[in-house]
């Protein structure tokens, strides 16, 4: 399944008021930028913290699981994961790339017999470059029944093409739908409301629960059980630190088995960082966390991390005048770089930082063995600049002095990066530096 993007229309719209200044939200000592976004970089630690399922190499993925009533005494959970197509073995087929994979999940209860489902799925594409996008580009969505009661839920990916295997467990409470109740919320990019419990809910999960400030808008969906009358429900949206940011009511008529409530949220008017969806008063409140970032991709929340991690994407002019921009102009300047430097305006998203942020994630990941973060080695400048080399050919053992070749086929350019150290310390040589200068600057004209 291919990401959807459009959205159905909304009937409670919360525009949120900004609040606090641009820092990572839940933040209170300060830390090394190149710390900071080591940290940052990793994914997979960011999502657990924020109670999805998430796996690291070699076959990252994040997924969510979301409850809502179903018929009689079961409870329907839709099971959805987010991948990318650079995790991913395409394969060349006619005048498209194909790539294959396999999802598995267990629930195994306390006691009794686990409840299983499998499901093979094709991504195809129609050029090579897309096959290395390091955005959300690839959704998997399935539906279980199950019977409230504790749960160890485990996922498995297969990579068919590969063989490349990965898994992520969460625990899991599935608890009773009872009358005048509601779901937990549940961060969707595409859903339709149903009135009746045997009614298929149409929905397409964001697994991520992730937004990118001036992007798109988040969109929350939840339902109301039973009702006997009409009848005012709270809502509010937090930040990690249990600030109040937004507070409201979700209206429901009553007298229908189920109602649907949509909440919209626009990320040009929400505080950085982390915030909690919660509705319903204590103790029977139900919450759901979601994430405001620079990038719906990446998740930086920090102005000054964003700043830094901008050193390699051009647009001098335009990062020039973001830096100069006061803390209480950043909100606004953001959003016109965002505009000023987005290379199709047809689309929410900004399709060049998304791509500059996949690239600097897995220069990270690919090259964090020399002692500082993988994006700030002169090997992480390169990928960063002009992206994946077409062939790399190592010496390792041929030669006193390591030697690294990169060669970029199209731009007719080799680049030696040399390890004088012998602790895995790699620079351009000053020949292969002049001619990366050239061949960058070129292109960034």
């Amino acid at each position: 399944m291919r990401r959807i993007r459009g959205l159905v229309p909304v009937v409670f719209l919360s525009a949120l008021a900004a609040c606090g200044g641009w820092k990572r939200v839940g933040t209170e000592d300060a830390k090394a930028p190149s710390e900071g976004l080591s940290a940052l970089l990793n994914q997979q630690v960011l999502f657990q913290k924020l109670g999805r399922l998430s796996a690291g190499d070699p076959l990252p993925f994040t997924g969510s699981v979301a409850l809502v009533k179903g018929v009689g005494d079961t409870v329907l959970v839709i099971l959805g994961l987010s991948l990318e197509n650079r995790v991913l073995s395409f394969q060349k087929d006619a005048a498209a790339y194909v790539a294959r994979y396999r999802v598995d999940a267990t629930f195994q209860p306390a006691t009794g017999r686990p409840v299983s489902g499998g499901q093979e799925e094709t991504v195809r594409v129609d050029t090579f470059q897309e096959t290395g996008r390091a955005d959300e580009s690839v959704l998997f969505q399935k539906f279980f029944r199950l019977l409230p009661g504790t749960y160890q839920l485990t996922v498995t990916i297969r990579d068919l093409q590969s063989g490349t295997i990965n898994k992520a467990e969460l625990a899991l409470v599935v608890s009773p739908f009872g009358t005048a109740t509601t779901s937990a919320p549940i961060l969707t990019y595409q859903v339709t409301g149903r009135d009746r419990l045997d009614q298929s809910l149409r929905i397409v999960l964001n697994p991520r629960g992730a937004v990118a400030f001036g992007g798109d808008t988040l969109l929350a969906y939840l339902e109301g059980y039973g009702y006997p009358g009409p009848t005012a429900v709270p809502f509010e949206v937090r930040t990690a630190t249990d600030s109040l940011v937004y507070s409201d009511s979700l209206r429901f008529r009553g007298g229908l088995p189920v109602e649907s409530q949509f909440i919209k949220l626009r990320p040009d008017s929400m505080a950085l960082g982390e915030l909690r969806l919660i509705v319903g008063r204590k103790p029977d409140q139900k919450s759901l966390s979601a994430v405001v970032s620079f990038s719906a991709a990446w998740l930086v929340t920090n102005f000054d991390e964003m700043i830094s991690m901008l050193k390699w994407f051009g647009h001098q002019q335009e990062v020039d005048r973001l830096k100069q921009a006061e803390p209480a102009q950043r909100p606004s300047a953001w959003l016109t770089f965002w505009k000023e430097t987005d290379p199709n305006r047809g689309t929410p998203e900004n399709e060049a930082l998304n791509s500059y942020f996949g690239r600097v994630a897995v220069a990270a990941q690919q090259f964090r063995d020399e002692g500082v973060p993988g994006w700030r080695t002169e090997r992480g400048e390169v990928y960063i600049r002009l992206g994946e080399p077409d062939d790399v050919f190592d010496t390792n053992g041929l030669t006193q002095t390591r030697v690294i070749r990169w060669t970029y086929q199209s731009l007719r350019l080799t680049l030696y990066f040399r390890d004088d150290s012998g602790f895995n310390r790699y620079r351009l040589t000053p020949e292969s530096r002049t001619e990366f200068e050239r061949v960058a600057t070129r292109l960034g004209r």
